[in-house]
């Protein structure tokens, strides 16, 4: 198991090529698609892309302009429950990839925190509204020592 724990990949030509990007799609609670409908969507859009569906959506990999014309056109799907964030290594890297490790990836317990708010972000975002912030200014000096003095 040691071999796994600082593995060293031979990486591929497109891993050092600075316009590669590998983006995560992570659908919200409550989504209107499924993440197989996310993945036949992204491969009926033709572009170069390296896409593998998991269990929070789909992670898609290739130049930077392709995925984010790809992303643009999944997100009409369901706007407001399709969220990305991008990840460092593509779909597969021995680095990451939890067959590899024996075990969730680092990153994979901090995503599913972000999972759990999701819900709420997507109804903040279809539900919007104007809302009043208060802006709270600090207390003089002279009522500062006045509360003190009454504490004394």
């Amino acid at each position: 198991m040691s071999q796994n724990l600082c593995p060293s990949p031979t990486l591929g030509k497109e891993d050092w090529d600075p316009d590669v990007v590998t983006r995560m799609i992570i659908l919200a609670p409550g989504a209107h698609v499924s993440e197989q409908e996310i993945v036949s969507e992204m491969h009926m859009l033709d572009f170069p892309l390296t896409i593998k569906n998991t269990c929070y959506g789909a992670m898609v990999s290739g130049k930077k302009e392709d995925v984010f014309k790809a992303l643009k056109e999944i997100r009409k799907l369901d706007e407001y429950h399709i969220f990305t964030k991008d990840r460092g290594f593509a779909p597969g890297d021995p680095r990451r990839c939890r067959g590899q490790r024996f075990g969730p990836r680092e990153g994979y317990h901090q995503m599913e925190d972000e999972y759990r708010i999701l819900g709420d972000v997507a109804d903040a975002l279809s539900q919007r509204r104007d809302v009043e912030v208060e802006e709270k200014k600090p207390i003089k000096v002279e009522e500062f020592k006045s509360i003190l003095d009454e504490i004394d």
